[in-house]
Protein backbone atom coordinates (compact mmCIF):
# COMPACT_ATOMS: atom_id res chain seq x y z
CA UNK A 1 0.00 0.00 0.00
CA UNK A 2 1.27 3.55 -1.13
CA UNK A 3 2.77 6.19 1.67
CA UNK A 4 -0.17 8.47 2.66
CA UNK A 5 0.24 11.85 4.13
CA UNK A 6 -1.60 13.89 7.06
CA UNK A 7 -2.22 17.36 8.70
CA UNK A 8 -2.97 16.27 12.30
CA UNK A 9 -4.40 19.62 14.50
CA UNK A 10 -3.16 20.28 18.47
CA UNK A 11 -3.84 22.54 20.36
CA UNK A 12 0.04 23.75 21.96
CA UNK A 13 -2.10 24.19 25.32
CA UNK A 14 -3.27 20.66 25.41
CA UNK A 15 0.11 18.88 23.52
CA UNK A 16 2.71 20.53 21.56
CA UNK A 17 5.38 19.93 19.10
CA UNK A 18 7.74 20.64 22.60
CA UNK A 19 5.76 17.55 24.73
CA UNK A 20 6.12 15.54 22.04
CA UNK A 21 9.95 16.43 21.61
CA UNK A 22 9.97 15.85 25.24
CA UNK A 23 8.36 12.19 25.19
CA UNK A 24 9.68 8.94 25.82
CA UNK A 25 12.01 8.06 22.55
CA UNK A 26 10.07 11.20 20.98
CA UNK A 27 6.62 8.81 21.05
CA UNK A 28 3.34 9.47 21.75
CA UNK A 29 0.11 8.50 20.95
CA UNK A 30 -2.69 10.90 19.07
CA UNK A 31 -5.40 10.28 21.75
CA UNK A 32 -8.81 12.04 22.51
CA UNK A 33 -9.69 12.37 19.24
CA UNK A 34 -13.42 12.99 19.41
CA UNK A 35 -14.62 12.95 16.29
CA UNK A 36 -16.36 10.49 13.68
CA UNK A 37 -15.20 11.11 10.66
CA UNK A 38 -11.66 11.49 11.73
CA UNK A 39 -11.69 8.59 14.13
CA UNK A 40 -12.66 6.65 10.88
CA UNK A 41 -9.53 8.03 9.62
CA UNK A 42 -7.01 7.11 12.36
CA UNK A 43 -9.01 3.91 12.65
CA UNK A 44 -9.21 2.55 8.63
CA UNK A 45 -6.63 4.95 7.05
CA UNK A 46 -3.41 6.08 8.41
CA UNK A 47 -1.10 3.52 8.50
CA UNK A 48 2.64 2.40 9.34
CA UNK A 49 5.08 5.01 8.13
CA UNK A 50 2.54 7.32 6.60
CA UNK A 51 4.16 10.74 7.34
CA UNK A 52 2.38 13.25 8.96
CA UNK A 53 2.17 17.75 9.58
CA UNK A 54 1.80 18.48 12.93
CA UNK A 55 -0.21 21.31 12.86
CA UNK A 56 -0.58 23.87 15.73
CA UNK A 57 -4.49 25.16 15.93
CA UNK A 58 -5.48 27.78 18.10
CA UNK A 59 -2.56 29.83 19.26
CA UNK A 60 -0.60 32.56 17.34
CA UNK A 61 0.26 31.95 14.24
CA UNK A 62 -1.94 29.27 13.43
CA UNK A 63 0.65 26.49 11.33
CA UNK A 64 2.64 23.76 10.74
CA UNK A 65 5.40 23.13 13.65
CA UNK A 66 7.05 19.92 12.08
CA UNK A 67 6.84 16.43 11.13
CA UNK A 68 6.00 13.28 12.72
CA UNK A 69 5.85 9.39 11.32
CA UNK A 70 3.48 7.01 12.47
CA UNK A 71 5.13 3.93 14.48
CA UNK A 72 1.89 2.48 15.50
CA UNK A 73 -1.61 2.05 13.20
CA UNK A 74 -5.18 2.46 14.68
CA UNK A 75 -5.97 0.72 18.05
CA UNK A 76 -8.35 1.58 21.00
CA UNK A 77 -8.01 4.90 22.23
CA UNK A 78 -7.67 4.06 26.83
CA UNK A 79 -8.09 8.05 27.08
CA UNK A 80 -12.11 7.21 26.51
CA UNK A 81 -11.71 4.05 29.19
CA UNK A 82 -10.18 6.79 31.99
CA UNK A 83 -12.59 8.19 34.79
CA UNK A 84 -10.26 10.52 35.29
CA UNK A 85 -9.58 11.70 31.73
CA UNK A 86 -11.28 15.00 29.68
CA UNK A 87 -11.95 12.44 26.92
CA UNK A 88 -13.44 9.49 29.06
CA UNK A 89 -16.37 8.30 26.91
CA UNK A 90 -19.02 5.61 28.92
CA UNK A 91 -19.86 4.28 25.75
CA UNK A 92 -16.51 3.44 24.74
CA UNK A 93 -15.78 -0.54 26.13
CA UNK A 94 -13.02 -2.78 25.55
CA UNK A 95 -15.07 -5.28 23.92
CA UNK A 96 -16.83 -2.10 21.47
CA UNK A 97 -14.32 0.64 21.23
CA UNK A 98 -15.84 3.57 20.27
CA UNK A 99 -12.42 5.95 19.60
CA UNK A 100 -9.11 4.76 18.07
CA UNK A 101 -5.19 6.32 18.09
CA UNK A 102 -1.86 5.99 16.15
CA UNK A 103 1.61 6.33 18.22
CA UNK A 104 3.62 9.24 15.75
CA UNK A 105 7.22 9.63 16.75
CA UNK A 106 8.75 13.27 16.25
CA UNK A 107 10.90 13.56 12.61
CA UNK A 108 11.72 16.88 12.65
CA UNK A 109 10.49 20.28 14.86
CA UNK A 110 11.01 23.31 12.01
CA UNK A 111 12.37 26.02 13.47
CA UNK A 112 9.83 28.31 12.91
CA UNK A 113 5.76 27.73 12.69
CA UNK A 114 4.81 27.70 8.61
CA UNK A 115 1.64 29.96 9.04
CA UNK A 116 -1.30 29.19 7.78
CA UNK A 117 -1.32 32.34 6.39
CA UNK A 118 1.53 31.95 4.38
CA UNK A 119 0.02 28.34 3.22
CA UNK A 120 -3.33 30.06 2.01
CA UNK A 121 -1.41 32.14 -0.04
CA UNK A 122 1.15 29.52 -1.57
CA UNK A 123 0.72 28.25 -5.00
CA UNK A 124 -0.43 25.16 -4.88
CA UNK A 125 -1.98 24.85 -1.75
CA UNK A 126 -5.15 26.42 -3.02
CA UNK A 127 -7.50 23.20 -2.44
CA UNK A 128 -5.76 21.80 0.54
CA UNK A 129 -8.25 21.11 3.35
CA UNK A 130 -6.74 23.37 6.13
CA UNK A 131 -6.59 26.11 3.89
CA UNK A 132 -10.35 25.78 2.99
CA UNK A 133 -12.52 28.49 5.29
CA UNK A 134 -14.38 26.63 8.13
CA UNK A 135 -12.20 23.04 7.41
CA UNK A 136 -11.60 22.17 11.10
CA UNK A 137 -11.38 18.51 10.98
CA UNK A 138 -8.45 17.64 13.37
CA UNK A 139 -7.09 14.80 10.69
CA UNK A 140 -6.70 16.22 7.26
CA UNK A 141 -5.53 14.03 4.22
CA UNK A 142 -2.44 15.75 2.25
CA UNK A 143 -1.69 15.09 -1.12
CA UNK A 144 1.96 14.38 -2.12
CA UNK A 145 1.77 17.40 -3.83
CA UNK A 146 0.79 19.43 -1.08
CA UNK A 147 3.15 17.50 0.81
CA UNK A 148 6.27 18.34 -1.23
CA UNK A 149 5.45 22.00 -1.42
CA UNK A 150 5.22 21.95 2.35
CA UNK A 151 8.81 20.36 2.74
CA UNK A 152 10.27 22.89 0.21
CA UNK A 153 9.18 25.64 1.72
CA UNK A 154 10.65 24.24 5.39
CA UNK A 155 13.77 23.54 3.73
CA UNK A 156 14.39 26.58 1.22
CA UNK A 157 13.58 28.87 3.94
CA UNK A 158 14.53 28.40 7.76
CA UNK A 159 13.18 31.89 8.59
CA UNK A 160 9.88 31.07 8.65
Amino acid sequence: MAKKYWLFKSEPECFSIDDLANSPNQITSWEGVRNYRARNILRDEVKLGDEVFFHNSNTDPVGIAGICIVVREGYPDSSASNLHNEHFDPKHTKDNPRWYTIDVKLVRKFIKIIPLSVLKNTPGLEKMMVTQRGSRLSIQPVTLDEWRIIKMMAEKDSSL
